[in-house]
């Protein structure tokens, strides 16, 4: 009797304060904050425990475990933004759930506080998780990532699997007595790494008559940028003006003669000219998940220019660009498990039901995301789907709720 004289004295009181209505806000958001915030870290802090415990079968002489720490550290970023979006469903949910589990929810709603203004509540402080996995794809995986992958990368032992780096075909050509050129089969080039400064790592180029025989193979270790020509002024796309020139440096040529014999030659100094300037190179031998969101903006529209097109640059930039929609959308599912009787379910089940959910909606973008690549569909509208279909299955559990 006591517990309930209380409560109804306290709705008396709300519904008689609306000024009060700021203190409840701020308790509410408070809660909801503290829990996404332990939420976040607790996933954060396994992940990190699990990543080191993979990272001790690789230990040997080259690969100490003080590098182990520094991978593990260098990655951490990249482990953080990853779970904000199931951290953010699953503070969310213990949060209210704490709530409701003192009946405060039940007081609230007796107020006359609607559901929809308990979830705005909620909301906003997921808002700052959105801008801090906004701030981390911006400014910090792009340096962090590049420190892990010289650390420990293990895709530069076997170039023979490896697909990282830049590839492309260049059509050769050579000039005449008449002064006119003719095809002079076509160069395969291989890029390992370039940074925004001109800096370029592991150059390989193999270059192939015009019947595909393999004539000459080129290994350079390193090149800088050493500035760039006029090629082409009259031509109506930037990138067509200019040759761009790399000095390479430690080369050694191979050259195949016919019956597969072959000489070798060593030259401190070489040249590689490329119809790219170095700001495009960088972005080129680069993974779409290690660029931020405006280099991969950048990429897509150098890919225009070039009339090309790379979905897998385009999913991750749309993936990026819509997670904090993601992140809302997961709150919105987040609330809609708390409100109702907790005897038909207890907080516990609710909890495993979420986390359960939001590694779900982690699956289903996985794989649209695959069905975007295989099939060539819309990347934007891919990655819209599942939050569209999490926001309105949140929005229908909580109309349940009303």
């Amino acid at each position: 009797m006591r517990s309930l004289f209380s409560k109804s004295l306290a709705t008396e009181q709300l519904s008689k304060m609306p000024s009060n209505l700021k203190v409840l806000s701020r308790y509410v958001k408070l809660n909801a904050l503290l829990a996404i915030v332990g939420a976040v870290v607790g996933l954060w802090a396994l992940q990190l425990v699990f990543s080191y415990l993979s990272e001790l079968d690789s230990l040997d002489d080259s690969y100490t475990m003080s590098e182990a720490i520094k991978y593990i550290f260098y990655r951490s970023p990249y482990f953080l933004e990853q779970f904000i979006p199931t951290g953010a469903l699953l503070g969310a949910v213990v949060g209210l759930g704490l709530l409701a589990n003192k009946s405060e929810l039940v007081v609230m709603r007796a107020a006359g506080v609607s559901v929809y203004r308990i979830v705005g509540w909620v909301l906003q402080p997921a808002l700052i998780f959105v801008l801090l996995a906004l701030a981390i794809n911006q400014f910090v995986l792009p340096q962090s990532n590049q420190l892990a992958k010289e650390i420990n990368d293990a895709d530069s032992r076997s170039l023979v699997t490896s697909v990282h780096g830049y590839w492309t075909v260049q059509p050769r050509f050579e000039s005449t007595e008449d002064g006119s050129t003719k095809p002079d089969g076509s160069d395969i080039l291989y890029i390992d790494y370039a940074d925004v400064k001109g800096n370029i790592g592991e150059v390989k180029r193999w270059h192939l008559d015009n019947n595909g025989n393999l004539q000459t193979a080129i290994h350079a270790e390193d090149g800088q940028y050493i500035g760039r020509e006029p090629l082409d002024t009259t031509s109506s796309k930037l990138s067509e003006q200019y040759r761009y020139e790399w000095q390479l440096n430690n080369m050694t040529k191979l050259n195949i003669n016919q019956g597969f014999e072959s000489s070798q030659a060593i030259s401190p100094l070489d040249t590689l000219s490329l119809p790219f300037a170095p700001e495009s190179v960088y972005l080129l031998t680069r993974k779409a998940e290690d660029l931020s969101l405006t280099q991969l903006y950048e990429h897509r529209q150098f890919m225009r220019q070039q009339d090309q097109r790379s979905l897998s640059h385009e999913l991750a930039f749309w993936q990026k660009l819509l997670s904090p929609l993601s992140i809302l959308s997961l709150v919105i599912v987040a609330c809609s498990f708390v409100f109702g009787s907790l005897r038909t379910h207890s907080l516990g089940l609710r909890i495993v039901v979420a986390l359960l959910f939001g590694l779900l909606f982690s699956y289903v973008q996985d794989l649209v995301g695959f069905v975007s690549l295989a099939t060539g569909f819309s990347p934007m509208l891919m990655v819209l789907l599942p939050i569209i279909g999490s926001a309105i299955l949140g929005w229908y559990l909580l109309k349940r709720q009303m």
